[in-house]
């Protein structure tokens, strides 16, 4: 009696420990896809990998592309709508190549895992009929960081134990996998979600966390997150944690998203444009000749300003590129020039010159380059 108690508690300790409290999941697992469906944007991935869900015939997989924009939730959607809950654990191998890149890895743990015969097929515990094809699937996240020797006995085992092993590599860079490997692969390129299905991403998961968010902030987010949804997501949960300890009643604004993703404020920015000469005005840019005349002092002072508020000299760098780039006034001449002293600054905050001597540099360039 003692016994079956001790082992009932034992039990009870243990299902406790394995469930997951979804209010302190990171936002980015809570609504991570459950089904390729979910996946946005990648119509064409969706598409292809929809109808290996009736074949069940999945061939060896290479999903490239920048960060954020659904490779891993994708593979990882598409086993747990092959296998179901029950063989999900048991059928799948996730590794992070960038940790475990070795041959070592390759030759121990993967071929372990592939050498394996799958288990027949169990009945799902949620009443659901899933495909469960005869084979394992083994996805390699990070695959672009793995030594050319591991990438080389991969080759060798993908081929022997294919019969009943499928492998996915996930990389961002795609001319980092060799040849051999990635012949063997069907290749998927994901893309940067376009801003309608990342403003409808972000809408649904606003809604569903209850926040007030109107399309100014929406158009924060998917302008500091370039793409990545990933990003975007993680700082509208970090936003939202910000306003709610804070006393103020205010909804989030632009600027609380910028001030989170670290990017330089519209305000900052645009007034340092005008500082060296580059008038910035709402709708209508002209280089005003009041800002023409801009003397080495004024310029100082405001460098001086922006990086005792803490700002990256990068960012910095980042942003009023794209000011002079996009600028409708500015010639070509002076849009080159400008491009060669962002080069050079580039060069020099990457060796670790001095931040604070680079933006006085580019601003007095620049400010030269606009004026003459």
């Amino acid at each position: 009696m003692a016994a079956s108690f001790f082992t009932s508690k034992a039990a009870q300790k243990a299902s406790v420990k394995h469930t997951v409290d979804t209010e302190l999941q990171p936002w980015v697992e809570k609504y991570r896809p459950k089904t390729i469906e979910d996946v946005s944007a990648q119509e064409h991935t969706v598409a292809v990998l929809r109808k290996t869900l009736t074949s069940t015939n999945l061939p060896h997989m290479l999903f490239y592309g920048p960060p954020g924009t659904g490779k891993t939730s994708t593979i990882l959607a598409l086993a747990r709508q092959l296998f179901g809950p029950d063989n999900f654990k048991n059928r799948v191998l996730e590794l992070n190549a960038s940790d475990e890149r070795g041959i070592s890895i390759v030759r121990e743990k993967i071929k372990n895992f592939a050498r394996q015969t799958p288990r027949a097929q169990a009945v799902a515990s949620d009443g659901k009929t899933y495909p469960c094809p005869p084979y394992k699937i083994i996805i390699l996240d990070e695959a672009d960081s793995m030594t050319q020797d591991a990438q080389g006995a991969l080759r060798r085992i993908m081929e022997t134990y294919a019969r009943i092993t499928r492998f996915c590599l996930v990389c961002n860079y795609v001319t980092r996998i060799i040849e051999p490997l990635a012949s063997r692969c069907s290749k998927f390129r994901f893309t940067p979600l376009d801003s309608e299905s990342a403003t409808s991403r972000l809408t649904y998961i606003a809604k569903e966390e209850q926040i007030d968010v109107d399309t100014s902030v929406i158009d924060a987010l998917i302008t500091v997150s370039n793409g990545d949804l990933r990003r975007a997501i993680t700082y509208l949960q970090s936003a939202s944690r910000l306003s709610s300890s804070s006393e103020s009643t205010e909804n989030l604004r632009p600027y609380d998203i910028q001030e989170i993703a670290g990017v330089v404020p519209d305000t900052v920015i645009n007034q340092f444009a005008r500082t060296i000469g580059i008038e910035i005005d709402d709708g209508d840019m002209n280089v005003d000749e009041e800002f023409k005349k801009s003397n080495f002092t004024a310029i100082q002072k405001n460098v001086k300003a922006i990086i005792r508020e803490g700002y990256s000299a990068t960012q910095i760098l980042i942003q009023l590129h794209d000011i002079v780039a996009l600028h409708p006034v500015l010639n070509s001449k002076q849009k080159s020039e400008c491009a060669l002293v962002f080069a050079e600054a580039d060069k020099a905050l990457c060796d670790g010159s001095d931040e604070e001597l680079w933006v006085l540099e580019i601003a007095t360039r620049v400010n030269k380059a606009v004026t003459s």
